[in-house]
């Protein structure tokens, strides 16, 4: 089996990045394996790919091949970074021109890991947020220095159906992830509470549920198409003595803006915290 991309832990997110480009013809079903832990994983691995893509369990034999697939996607969870860096300790890849290219999606696992659990590969260091999912992505890029711009060209065909690219220096992927990829959740936790309050203030839940998800999308939308600083909306919509401006002072009052701060924050410091207990 000639392997053009192997994938290594098959997950939603996976499935985000490579399906894609297995419609635009980049890469052919033939030629793609992912490896998922268990048996059980399989099938739900292959819902929605093309046929032909083939995908193994870890403990299938032909799982090996996957480390001779010149482009390789690593996105199990960080926490499972010891056991995939031990299992291939003992694989090498083909002999070719340039290293092979492994591009990791685990949150905290530095390049420096990467390197040191695959040395044969020249590694890359991806974060793509949930959005990816539907195609409206952001991912942020941290590679090695001596990566080729071919390599990088590869990179970035990768992602680049899914999600607005951007390139940085890794010391700012941690805060990049608290932000983007953590984000997504913060905002669903405030879009949740907004429709519980309509909830309570007497609009029934779906109907409460659909303005709030609107009210989210709608104010992204104006905030990007108008190029408005997040400060300028809101004092476009609080008029003196209002609804709204009443409405902004008791969530100042509650720490709402802070509290969002911190979160940012400690995401970042959490993502540096896998960092440290992967190189220890």
């Amino acid at each position: 089996m000639e392997i053009s991309i192997g994938i290594i832990g098959l997950g939603s997110m996976a499935k985000a990045i490579v399906s894609p480009l297995l419609e635009r013809g980049e890469y052919h079903p033939q030629n793609v394996l992912g490896i998922v832990g268990s048996s059980s994983s399989i099938a739900p691995a292959l819902n929605d790919l093309p046929k032909k893509v083939k995908v193994v369990s870890s403990e299938d034999s032909l799982s090996g091949e996957v480390w001779k697939a010149p482009v390789k996607l690593l996105a199990v969870k960080p926490q499972q970074f010891s056991k995939i860096r031990e299992s291939v300790s003992s694989v090498k890849s083909k002999d070719q021109l340039s290293k092979p290219l492994l591009i990791s999606v685990l949150a905290g696992i530095t390049l420096k890991s990467l390197k040191k659990a695959f040395p044969g590969h020249t590694c890359v260091r991806a974060v793509p947020n949930t959005p990816s999912l539907v195609g409206q992505g952001l991912t942020g890029l941290a590679w090695e220095d001596d990566i080729s711009l071919d390599q990088k060209e590869v990179v970035r065909k990768i992602f680049e159906p899914i999600s607005e690219i951007f390139e940085l220096q890794e010391q700012q992927l941690d805060s990049f992830l608290a932000l983007t990829s953590s984000g997504p959740a913060y905002i669903s936790l405030v879009v949740e509470a907004m429709a519980d309050g309509a909830v309570a203030a007497g609009l029934p839940r779906h109907l409460s549920n659909q303005l709030a998800h609107k009210t989210l999308s709608g104010t992204a939308s104006l905030l990007r198409e108008k190029s408005l600083h997040p400060a300028e909306l809101k004092d476009m919509v609080a008029s003196p003595a209002g609804t709204t401006i009443s409405a902004l002072r008791h969530l100042e009052l509650a720490g709402l803006r802070s509290a969002l701060i911190e979160a940012v924050v400690l995401a970042a410091q959490k993502s540096r915290q896998l960092a440290e207990e992967v190189s220890s």
